[in-house]
């Protein structure tokens, strides 16, 4: 069975992103879009991450544009959103699909360690988070009605294994 380790992301730039580059940390994976009425949640994340980056929490931006074409921009773009319009300065990696055909193999993967309500596979809409572990179990899946400050206990208690 492959973990969380096993999957390479793209950073922005195209580059490879290894997620063997955060073993042993707690991961939020979060999949963002900058058009949505979900977007202050970047508040949330930021927040979240500036508490608890020094205990081990790495907070991970996948910007997907397959919820509402929310999310339109280019890297460029998409960068330029966080960094002046919320102060983001957790990585924010390379456009992907979350859904269908052309999805993401790490939220492929993500989707079939922990299901959505009624068991459902597929990602909803934007800002559906994932928390994994230490050791690259996935802990939990949440809702992007989900508000970041919700997940403090589950990150601190992720933190705490």
């Amino acid at each position: 069975m492959a973990s969380i380790y096993d999957f390479t992301a793209r950073a922005a730039d195209g580059a490879p992103a290894p997620l063997s580059d955060y073993r042993g940390k707690v991961l939020l994976i979060v999949n963002t879009a900058s058009k949505c009425g979900f977007t202050p949640q970047y508040e949330g994340l930021k927040a979240l991450w500036r508490k608890h980056r020094d205990a081990g929490l790495a907070v991970l931006g996948f910007p997907c544009n397959q919820f509402g074409a929310q999310e339109p921009g280019d890297a460029a773009e998409i960068a330029n959103f966080c960094s002046l319009t919320y102060d983001v300065t957790f990585p924010v990696l390379g456009k992907i699909d979350v859904n269908g055909p052309k999805a993401d193999p790490l939220f492929e993967y993500l989707k079939g360690q922990k299901r959505g309500v009624l068991g459902t596979g597929s990602i909803k809409w934007n800002f559906t988070k994932f928390l994994i572990g230490r050791d690259g179990e996935v802990l939990g899946r949440y809702a992007p009605t989900t508000r970041p400050e919700e997940l403090e206990g589950a990150i601190a208690k992720a933190l705490a294994a």
